[in-house]
């Protein structure tokens, strides 16, 4: 496309306006790679995202045209490893744009720098000559960058940098979306997903919400003071980002409570993941605090259900544990079926929306 005119100044005008309409992340990310491969008429781009801590990715999006020509959004697995990311993995490292010719297309990739490290890389396969395209594909990445880092403070807490309560609802919603597309994306023939399916050892059947409380957290504060206090929850949040996948959405819920979003197989699977979480923050020795437990419940997300509800039903399994010796956990569909809560609902901890 020729930018030079008025009708592709234009339609560059309206391609912006468009994309900072937004005020969700996951549908900014969307719109990027849209914008991107309609302007350029690229066969494929592709977002990836780091996680806060820079250890890996957190995120992969990517649009393709399909046989009929329309452009198409999906997300990819953050763990995917497959040559196709090879060159955006290495940009993300060196913090250099690089160009190469992969089956006659012209592949780019380039950094999307914020205050001078990676927070991601953008990924574009185009016939279009690098020379048309590339101020395009910069100047997209400076707007996303400074666009992102707007949003991040409204989504993020800001002692922790993990997700913040009023995040929930939203990444609720994405996690069952991308978890039911990546699903439906495994039927199809496209060599891509094929490729990423191969690189996948596990495929996750259900999503699960876990809620864990610091036990006996005002005695913390009491007794060591509030900057202390302050240290433990950040340090517990270190662990958890450090301990769970980069897929798996983080949220610190309000005090000393946070809330697990994340993929599984089973609820053996899932307890065995909690509970490994809960004794490491056990052994975990804390400064001046020394050793701290917790409590954890959870609870399946059923394939139309709402934040609220399943809040409900992880903070009874959460409650549970709390009225039995704490530092423990338990499922609420495990208790259920054991008739543990038939005696009248239990009453919850966790203040609902």
């Amino acid at each position: 496309m020729a930018m030079g005119d008025a009708r592709g100044e234009l339609r560059l005008l309206d391609s912006l306006a468009a994309f900072t309409h937004h005020r969700d992340i996951d549908a900014l990310d969307h719109s990027l790679v849209l914008t991107l491969a309609e302007l350029t008429s690229a066969c494929s781009v592709i977002l990836a995202k780091r996680g806060f801590d820079e250890g890996g990715l957190e995120s992969v999006v990517r649009c393709a045209s399909n046989p009929r020509g329309a452009y198409l959004v999906h997300p990819l697995e953050p763990a995917w490893t497959g040559p196709s990311l090879q060159l955006l993995r290495g940009c993300l490292e060196h913090l250099e744009a690089r160009i190469e010719v992969v089956d006659g297309l012209y592949r780019q990739v380039v950094p999307i720098l914020s205050d001078g490290r990676a927070i991601g890389a953008l990924q574009l396969d185009s016939r279009m000559e690098p020379s048309t395209s590339r101020q395009l594909i910069d100047g997209f990445a400076r707007i996303y960058a400074n666009y992102t880092a707007l949003l991040h403070e409204s989504e993020r807490d800001k002692l922790t940098g993990l997700y913040n309560r009023r995040s929930l609802e939203r990444k609720f919603q994405h996690l069952l979306q991308q978890h039911d597309e990546l699903f439906r994306l495994a039927s199809t023939a496209s060599p891509v997903v094929h490729e990423q399916r191969q690189a996948s050892q596990v495929e996750a059947t259900h999503v699960w919400l876990g809620i864990l409380d610091i036990d006996h957290f005002k005695r913390i504060n009491d007794t060591f003071g509030h900057i202390y206090g302050d240290e433990v929850i950040l340090l517990l949040a270190q662990q958890m980002r450090a301990s769970f996948r980069q897929g798996d959405a983080l949220f610190r819920f309000g005090g000393e409570e946070f809330v697990i979003l994340f993929n599984a197989t089973n609820e053996a699977t899932v307890r065995a993941i909690l509970d490994r979480f809960r004794q490491r923050i056990a052994d975990h020795e804390f400064p001046q605090v020394g050793h701290v437990t917790i409590s954890v419940g959870y609870a399946r997300i059923a394939e139309h259900d709402y934040p609220a509800s399943v809040l409900d039903r992880a903070d009874q399994a959460l409650y549970f544990v709390k009225q039995h010796g704490r530092n423990g956990t338990r499922g609420y569909e495990e208790l259920k079926a054991s008739g543990l809560l038939d005696h009248g609902k239990v009453a919850g901890t966790v203040d609902l929306f």
